[in-house]
This record gives structure tokens, sequence and C-alpha cells, in this order.
């Protein structure tokens, strides 16, 4: 993957308004662009503009003791949950997975969304261009898009194995793999929320996606999708979306083009067999 971006630091002016009081300090994960300053995370604004304010407002909003926490958002002493291009929430321990707790992942991403279900389509999804989005679209046959030469066989193949399939779409985490913490005794904590538009089974197959293709997920989870004839189909979506998104990441001096165009092959053969053995694992 390409190298993430040093963290840039808020200025003093963000942590008076937020009423903080510390030193900034880096943390991992992530995009690499979010600092911890005593019991608050704080984090460059995401997405279009109001974005992060409809976030924050979602977030506040959800129900305690579904089976998930969430970091409550932090507000301005004006009540802006944006100020100066920063966001900040409230810091929660805890482990990240996946390692060792897909299934966990894959419930705590079930309770979220059942959370979320209900919810409305926010008007800037149409509006969004970063490399996720139209990553998304394309997966979907929304948009259609270029790759790089490298996942150029990969992609080909995920496109000849898609087919039209009919499921209801809902607001979703489309990124939950490593954003879910672990904590012993307590409910596990959702992080940094990556809103989109599709049926919630297929938020599920991106996370099985990332097993695929980065890690080593338990046996028993790469069938995936609860039996749902559907599975295949989703499955073969979330990989042409992580695909598509990391082609629009990469730049000139990227090096690592063999070896990721070797895991999109090993999953594509995967999905293409109906079996999962042989799939590449994270380095």
């Amino acid at each position: 993957m390409p190298e993430q971006p040093y963290a840039i630091l808020p200025p003093p002016a963000v942590l008076d308004a937020f009423g903080l009081h510390g030193t900034p300090e880096p943390l991992a994960g992530g995009q690499g662009r979010s600092v911890r300053v005593g019991g608050a995370v704080l984090k460059p604004a995401e997405g279009t503009e109001g974005e992060s304010e409809w976030a924050a407002s979602l977030l506040e909003g959800l129900p305690r003791g579904a089976g998930f926490r969430v970091p409550r958002p932090l507000r301005s002493a004006t009540g802006a949950g944006v100020v100066d291009g920063w966001t900040a929430a409230e810091f929660m321990e805890g482990r990240s997975g996946p390692g060792g707790r897909w299934p966990g992942v894959v419930a705590v991403g079930r309770a979220f969304h059942a959370a979320v279900r209900d919810q409305p389509r926010p008007d800037f999804l149409d509006r969004r261009t970063h490399p996720w989005a139209v990553a998304d679209r394309v997966a979907w046959g929304e948009e259609e898009g270029d790759v790089v030469p490298e996942l150029a066989e990969p992609f080909e193949r995920l496109l000849s194995l898609r087919r039209p399939v009919e499921a209801v779409a809902q607001l979703v985490h489309g990124d939950l793999t490593g954003n879910v913490l672990f904590a012993p005794g307590r409910d596990p904590v959702v992080i940094d929320f990556s809103p989109y538009w599709r049926p919630s089974l297929y938020a599920e197959a991106v996370i099985i996606a990332d097993g695929l293709l980065w890690y080593e997920p338990a046996p028993d989870l790469l069938t995936g999708g609860g039996g749902d004839p559907r599975w295949r189909q989703m499955l073969i979506r979330a990989l042409i979306f992580r695909l598509v998104a990391l082609s629009g990441l990469v730049d000139p001096s990227w090096r690592a083009g063999e070896k990721e165009a070797a895991r999109f092959l090993a999953a594509t053969e995967a999905v293409e067999r109906g079996t999962y053995e042989g799939r590449a694992r994270r380095p």
C-alpha cells in the first residue's frame, strides 16, 4: 500500500476551541493523520462540505447498549463540530482488530448497520470524488474506471465475474476491518466512520475481502454472508472496490505492484473456484 503521510498537528487555536490542553501525539493506523491530545483524538475533517458535521450529529444520536460503542464527538464552545478544518472526539481505549477477532468484527458490523438502518441517504455522497468514492461507484457499475497496468489482469477478471444483484441499500460503514477496537469487558468501539449507501451484506464482504488480501481470517468466515446466495457477487464487488481504490492512491514511485497484483489474483482465483485455498497472506 502507499506510504502513510506524516501527521500534521492542529494549531493551538483549534485546541483552545475544543477546550483541550496538552501536546498533540500522532496516532498509528488509519491514514496517519490522527493525533491524541489528552482524552481526545483530533483529525482533519474529511469528505465534502458538511460531511463531518453530519457524521458528528449521527454518531451523537446512536443508541447505547446496542452491541457497540462509538467515540463521542466533541464540540466547540459555539457548538461547532468542525473548527478550522479539524474534528475532535473522545479517545477510547481498545486494541484494533481484526487479528484473531474476525467473528467480532463481523458481529459489530451487523450491530452497527442495524442501528443505522433507517437513516436517510445523505446528499454529499453524490459529490465525493476521492479514490474510495470512485472505487465504490466502479464496483457497482455506476462508473467506468481505469487501473494501473500491474492490476489490470485481476481487474478485468473480476469485472467478468460481476453479475447484476438485487439488494436493499442503506447507510453502511465501508471500512470496518481495522476500525473496530476491542477492550476486555466492554462493547467494541467503532471508529473512523466511512459512510456509503450500499447493502449491509456488501459492507460485510469488504471485511472478508480485506482478509483475503492482507490478512488470514478464520476459514469458517471466508464463505461469509450467512449463506445468502448473493454473497459471491458482494465479494466480487468488494474486491473491485479495494483494487480500484488502491490503483487511485498509488503514485509513480510505487514499488509494490507485483506483490499487490499477486494478492488480487489469488483472491480472484479463489472466487472463481468458489474456494479459498492458497489465499495471499499479510507479510
